[in-house]
């Protein structure tokens, strides 16, 4: 990159000044990763200090049958196929109690898009797993769901949210954005639910006060101004609403293990590499310097590996995803043996050997502690880097 480009976007990013699409891509285009660290750093510290939040959460799908076959996904089955199932309402709540185990705060509801389930049977599912788990958060359903409701319910999205709030919903989840520009979307995405009825149905979910996340897959077909313009639209719906309190970047996973049957569903793999390291750190720091009106980022570290979730940490992330036992939407994130679950202390010895404050926070990102940071006694503790 020019010099007096990079100082000057120093001096933009410095100033609080917002940076446009131009400089997005010219930031993805330089090859100084240390230098993109350390100005997202810059940001994060502004923004959330020597923290680091987490929480401690549990996934549950309660199907995994779905009309959709995007080119991405191992996860979804058709009606009738091995490894298909669906849960009983009674069965999905006595998993998610047997989960309820170390101060459960969280549950991460996704689930495919049924043909046959009625609409009655999600709403009637959170009502009954907030009866069973009354202190935890339901956090549930892409927009991809909600839209899919519309369908087989017959109702509008804004009814459909003031039922499953009544019943007990506290956030939607991110999921369902995958790539916006239509270029890439249609290569990737096989369901009706693109960028126009995306951010309709979270603009509706912050109208009604619930705070949501937003996510982008990366590392697949997509560019980096794919990238850029993915970022920009939530930025621009950010100041429309300001209910978004944290974006996730979500690296690409090829199928190393969801093979059961011999089917190999994921069917971008074959042409496409997985995101390096670097390119996963540069996609943090770009990101959180792009997107001046979130307040966190999050590094999803089952799909990152634990290694490169910490060292996000140093590039602009501030967040990362909880104590995660068998996710099921992705797998092994580098093949190298990264684990399916984190405890607790797993989270704080990781946050704080990547030199952070441990902070654990519920689904609001309000607090619920704070945690010592690393032993300053110690010659070798870990440090931030320095801005």
């Amino acid at each position: 990159m020019d010099v007096g480009l990079k100082r000057e976007l120093e001096e933009k990013v410095r100033s609080g000044e917002r940076l446009t699409r131009e400089d997005g891509i010219a930031l993805y285009e330089s090859d100084d990763l240390a230098w993109l660290g350390g100005l997202a750093h810059e940001v994060r510290t502004r923004k959330n200090g020597d923290v680091v939040h987490f929480n401690v959460n549990r996934h549950l799908n309660m199907t995994n049958v779905c009309t959709a076959s995007c080119a991405y996904c191992s996860f979804q089955r058709k009606p009738g196929e091995k490894d298909a199932y669906t849960m009983r309402i009674e069965e999905a709540v006595k998993l998610a109690t047997a989960m309820e185990g170390e101060n459960l705060t969280e549950l991460h509801i996704v689930n495919g898009l049924h043909p046959n389930l009625p609409w009655r049977y999600y709403p009637r599912s959170l009502r009954e797993l907030k009866a069973a788990l009354p202190n935890v958060s339901l956090k549930a359903f892409t927009a991809t769901e909600i839209h899919h409701f519309e369908t087989i319910s017959k109702l509008s999205a804004s009814e459909i949210l003031d039922e499953l709030i009544d019943a007990g919903l506290e956030s939607l989840t991110g999921g369902g954005a995958e790539i916006f520009d239509w270029e890439v979307r249609q290569h990737i995405v096989d369901h009706r639910t693109h960028w126009e009825d995306w951010s309709r149905i979270h603009r509706l979910a912050h109208e009604k006060g619930l705070k949501t996340p937003c996510t982008m897959l990366y590392g697949h077909i997509e560019e980096p101004r794919h990238r850029v313009d993915h970022v920009l639209r939530l930025r621009e719906l950010q100041d429309e609403t300001g209910g978004f309190q944290v974006f996730i970047p979500l690296r690409y996973q090829h199928d190393f293990v969801d093979m059961k049957d011999g089917k190999v569903r994921n069917r971008l793999q074959a042409r496409t590499q997985m995101a390096t390291g670097a390119e996963a750190l540069k996609t943090f720091a770009v990101s959180r310097l792009l997107f001046d009106n979130v307040p966190h980022v999050k590094v999803f570290w089952v799909m990152h590996g634990v290694q490169t979730a910490q060292l996000a940490l140093q590039h602009g992330a501030d967040d990362m995803d909880g104590s995660v036992v068998e996710y099921k939407i992705t797998h092994d994130a580098d093949n190298y043996g990264t684990p399916n679950k984190l405890t607790r202390e797993d989270l704080l010895d990781l946050i704080r050997d990547a030199g952070f404050r441990p902070v654990e926070r519920n689904t609001r990102y309000e607090i619920i502690r704070e945690y010592e940071g690393p032993d300053p006694a110690r010659r070798d503790a870990p440090q931030p880097m320095r801005v």
